[in-house]
């Protein structure tokens, strides 16, 4: 597994993850083209902007083998950011309806 692809597994589980999240709540979508363009960004931010700590895809390949916990928490703050990614556009959304 090489640093791009473990890239494009996280920018994917932020798809999911906003997707998911729009079909249990349904207050917090966009649509599906909406909550998937909201889950890309929404992952690329959080894992750009805390990435630095230590789970970037390339300290996950830092010997040449995949390091598993780091990789489980990749795919977790991506998720995160997907799901933290649609609720902020909903709350911007909101305010600006107002």
């Amino acid at each position: 597994m090489t640093e791009t692809l473990i890239s494009l597994i996280s920018i994917l589980t932020g798809i999911i993850a906003a997707n998911t999240f729009g079909y249990i709540k349904k207050s917090y979508t966009f649509g599906f083209t909406g909550n998937t363009l909201i889950g890309v960004f929404g992952s690329i931010l959080v894992l750009k902007s805390f990435g630095r700590l230590g789970f970037n895809p390339w300290s996950i390949m830092k010997d040449g083998s995949i390091d598993v916990s780091l990789f489980v928490i990749n795919i977790l703050v991506s998720a995160l950011g997907g799901i933290i990614g649609l609720v902020l556009a909903k709350m911007i959304f909101r305010k600006m309806n107002t």
